[in-house]
C-alpha cells in the first residue's frame, strides 16, 4: 500500500484540496461537546484533515505511510506532529489520546487489518474516549467492480483492495464500543480523471467502554 499511495501523491499532489470532509467539521461538533483535546488521526494524508483540527484548537497526531504525502504537509503548525509508518504497527507513541477521527482507511484493508487497526485505536484512547470513522457504504458506484478478494471487498485498482460497509457490517466491526451515532452522508470530491463526484461515506462515532 506504500507503494501504491506513494505513486498517487506523486502523480495528483494535494488530490483532494485544502478544504476538510464534511466528515470532518460533523466530527468537530462531537469533539467540542465531548471535551477533546488531543486527537490521533491514523491515514493523515498530506494533512487537510490534521491541519483543520488543529485550527480549532485541538493537538493532532498524524500517521502516514506515504513519506511523499508528509512531504506535501505544511509541518509549520507547532500542534501538528506526523509519524511515518503503517497504522498496521501502531503505537508511534505512549501517548493517550481524547479522539480518533479514522477518514476513509479503514476500508483499504483486509478484514484481519481492519479489526487490528481498531484495537489499536481504541488501545490509545483514555477511558470514555471517542472513536470517529468515515467508510465506503455498499452504496457506492464502485461496489461489486474488479477481482472480488473478500467478502464485499473488491480490487477495484490493482493492488488497491476495497471493502464497502453495510450498516450492519460496521455496527459489527464496533460491537466491542458504546454506539454514539452512526449514518450516512453524502461527501463532495473533485479530483484527477474522475472530476466532481459525490461518495456515499457511512460514519460511525463510538465511546471505549
Amino acid at each position: 500500500m506504500q507503494n501504491y499511495w506513494n505513486r498517487r501523491f506523486e502523480k495528483e499532489g494535494r488530490i483532494w484540496g485544502s478544504s476538510p470532509s464534511r466528515t470532518a467539521v460533523q466530527a468537530m461538533e462531537l469533539f467540542r461537546r465531548e471535551g477533546v483535546w488531543k486527537l490521533l488521526i491514523p491515514g493523515s494524508g498530506y494533512g487537510r484533515h490534521p491541519d483543520f483540527f488543529a485550527a480549532e484548537g485541538l493537538t493532532v497526531h498524524g500517521i502516514e505511510v506515504s513519506d511523499v504525502a508528509v512531504g506535501l504537509s505544511s509541518r509549520s503548525n507547532p500542534k501538528v506532529h506526523y509519524f511515518l509508518g503503517s497504522v498496521l504497527d501502531m503505537p508511534f507513541s505512549d501517548d493517550l489520546y481524547d479522539a480518533v477521527y479514522c477518514f476513509n482507511l479503514l476500508h483499504f484493508l483486509y478484514a484481519g487489518d481492519r479489526k487490528a487497526v481498531i484495537d489499536h485505536c481504541a488501545a490509545q484512547l483514555q477511558p470514555g474516549g471517542i472513536l470517529f470513522f468515515t467508510v465506503f457504504s455498499e452504496r457506492e458506484k464502485s461496489c461489486g467492480k474488479g477481482r472480488q478478494v473478500e467478502e464485499n471487498t473488491f480490487e477495484s485498482k490493482p493492488g488497491r483492495p476495497t471493502h464497502y460497509f453495510t450498516l450492519e457490517d460496521l455496527m459489527n466491526h464496533f460491537s466491542a464500543f458504546h454506539l454514539l451515532e452512526t449514518g450516512l452522508v453524502e461527501d463532495e470530491e473533485s479530483h484527477g480523471d474522475e472530476g466532481p463526484h459525490i461518495h456515499l461515506l457511512r460514519y460511525i462515532a463510538a465511546r471505549r467502554k
